[in-house]
């Protein structure tokens, strides 16, 4: 009980967040309930008992996405320029995706639930096998570091790549401000 309320508490400040993200144009204000949003995202992720998945929204979504968008602030303007047309087929297409994706799930087992196919025959070869094949005391670990250990690296290397990129499109955005090649 005192968790479905946690959750549905974190639920409610995600929509305000979500809400006023859309309102605001302040960039800076967009950016920092965006990092807000993450990090209650990463929370109700904890409450799920997935800690792997919400640790890494706390580091890439809340950390270094937000850091990324404030240095981006920092060569941009603050303000939103207000848009020539009123959105409405973007939130069209939003309200159309979201309500595709709710029908989708209505599809799948109920969560928890022992029957789910995924309980019935990669969880419990994990169970039994993941200590003796990998040595690893913790399941999770052994999944995420041993079986997974490729997938992962990919992982890693395509959030490395990016924040590469971004550090280099920087580089050259400063460059040209500073007497480089858009300089007359």
């Amino acid at each position: 009980m005192i968790e479905s309320l946690i959750t549905f508490a974190l639920l409610v400040l995600m929509a305000a967040a979500a809400l006023g993200v859309v309102r605001l144009h302040d960039l800076f204000a967009v950016v920092i309930l965006s990092g807000t949003y993450s990090f209650l995202l990463a929370t109700v992720l904890v409450v799920f008992d997935a800690v792997d998945v919400a640790m890494t929204e706390a580091a890439v979504g809340a950390g270094m996405s937000t850091v990324l968008m404030l240095t981006v602030l920092g060569l941009t303007k603050m303000e939103e320029t207000l848009p020539v047309h009123t959105p409405l087929l973007p939130l069209a297409v939003a309200g159309i995706t979201g309500a595709v994706l709710i029908y989708a799930t209505l599809d799948l087992p109920e969560f928890g639930i022992a029957e789910a196919p995924i309980h019935q025959h990669v969880a419990p070869y994990y169970l039994e096998h993941s200590i003796e094949q990998t040595t690893v005391p913790n399941v999770v670990t052994a999944v995420l570091a041993s079986y997974r250990g490729y997938d992962t690296l990919g992982e890693v290397t395509v959030i490395f790549t990016a924040g590469i990129g971004v550090l280099l499109l920087l580089k050259g955005r400063r460059g040209r401000g500073k007497g480089g090649e858009g300089a007359a």
